[in-house]
């Protein structure tokens, strides 16, 4: 059964991790990640729950007023960072001047996006882009864009339609005006793109992505369904030496991030959060409680209910790695990769705490993530108060590690007792 399906699954995942495309919209939400800790950070401090013990309602605003210029800066202009980054590493992956590939993708998006700002009430400001179209609403239009525009620029230097300088010529005016030819041609279809829809279609192209593309995929990603599939094969994938995250988190990470944002944007402004699912629900109520599979608890059981040597030892290596969410000493050590016996309560477990914890959210129980980026070796218990802003996210953790640890439990003692038997029959033999 397990040589049937890696014989299906390793390819597949072998060529998904591979694709371009996918590495290069990894990379690029990874670019703005110290950007977003930096403002999750301010915006952790300026939301603590004690705040209005401390200050006055006059002084809490002003001490907003004066960091909430780090959130929106990183976190409501995330989209910029992603376009860009796109943009630099598929330029890059080409062999092609990554810095321009960029630079060409970030205006493309711009000439998109419509310098007009509707409020709610009175008359529409002209010249102003609304920051939502730089975070989560511009999300997916920003993708697109960047790889379209990355896709033209380097076709056009491939084919050396490019103005060459002499030798003498510094090697930054000679980039420069090798750029030049290929982000006019870009950059005049992405205009000829915008006169259209905006001329003729009497709309903006955010507008159109958003209600075509955005807005269904992310209805469909916020679900409990997809999530646990999307769980599902990480784990299978993990179990056959694969790193599920890299594979099912590329694709899965546009819809996430955007959830996020959106959450973000809803707390910063003191609205209810939309979302249960997104990224930090996936990595804290995941990852961030052991690494991969939430195997803290199971290092933890190995510790001090196991009787095997070699368990033993296992569970003394991964002890502290899997107090900062890195678990690969007992995956490989325990091992938990193409071991039959691990096999269900590796797939089951994650898929249950998954499910408990939507469902602790859903009724009201634990208040859902708020936005903010938590680093993910961020030790459990703490990731959770961090991510929810409460004290009741550190709980549950607490509640999804005693359920791994159920889970685990009988299958952990199958192992220790066939490691024991073993161990005797050497020692015996010695």
């Amino acid at each position: 059964m397990f040589e049937k399906l890696s014989e299906y699954l390793v390819p597949i995942a072998g060529k998904l991790n591979n694709n371009r495309y996918l590495s290069v919209l990894r990379d690029a939400f990874m670019l703005s990640f110290p950007l977003t800790i930096f403002g999750s950070i301010f915006v952790v401090l300026t939301n603590l729950p004690f705040l209005n013990k401390l200050m006055s309602d006059a002084a809490i605003n002003s001490f907003r007023d004066m960091f909430g210029i780090a959130s929106s800066s990183t976190m409501g202009i995330m989209s910029v960072f992603v376009v860009f980054g796109i943009g630099y590493y598929l330029s890059k992956s080409y062999n092609v001047e990554a810095v321009f590939g960029g630079a060409i993708a970030l205006v493309s998006f711009l000439i998109l996006t419509p310098f007009v700002l509707q409020p709610e009430h009175g008359q529409a400001v002209t010249g102003v882009i609304p920051i939502d179209r730089l975070g989560a609403k511009g999300m997916f239009l920003g993708m697109i864009t960047a790889f379209i525009s990355a896709e033209i620029y380097r076709t056009i230097v491939h084919k050396n339609i490019t103005i060459k300088m002499p030798p003498g010529v510094p090697p930054a005016v000679a980039k420069s005006f090798a750029a030049l030819i290929p982000a006019i041609i870009t950059l005049t279809v992405f205009l000829a793109i915008n006169i259209f829809v905006t001329q003729v279609l009497k709309t903006n192209m955010h507008d159109v992505i958003y209600k075509a593309i955005q807005a269904p995929l992310v209805g469909l990603g916020s679900g409990i369904i997809p999530t646990l599939i999307a769980i599902f094969f990480i784990q299978i994938l993990w179990f056959f030496g694969l790193h599920g995250q890299i594979i099912i988190n590329s694709v899965m990470d546009p819809i996430w991030n955007t959830l996020q944002i959106e959450n973000l944007n809803a707390y910063t402004h003191g609205q209810p959060i939309p979302h249960i699912i997104s990224k930090p629900f996936m990595e804290i109520y995941t990852v961030g409680m052991g690494g991969t599979g939430m195997t803290l608890a199971v290092v933890l059981a190995i510790l001090f209910f196991m009787k095997s040597k070699q368990m033993k030892q296992v569970g003394k290596l991964a002890i502290g790695p899997g107090i900062f969410n890195v678990n690969e000493p007992v995956i490989f050590g325990l091992p938990i990769v193409m071991n039959p016996l691990i096999m269900v309560p590796w797939i089951l477990s994650p898929m249950i705490v998954t499910l408990v914890s939507y469902f602790a959210m859903k009724t009201g129980l634990v208040p859902p993530p708020t936005g903010v980026t938590v680093p993910w070796t961020v030790p459990i218990f703490i990731n959770g108060i961090m991510a929810t802003n409460s004290l009741a996210g550190g709980l549950l953790q607490l509640v999804n590690l005693a359920i791994v640890f159920v889970i685990w439990f009988p299958f952990l003692k199958v192992i220790d007792r066939v490691n024991v038997k073993k161990e005797q029959a050497e020692n015996n033999a010695a």
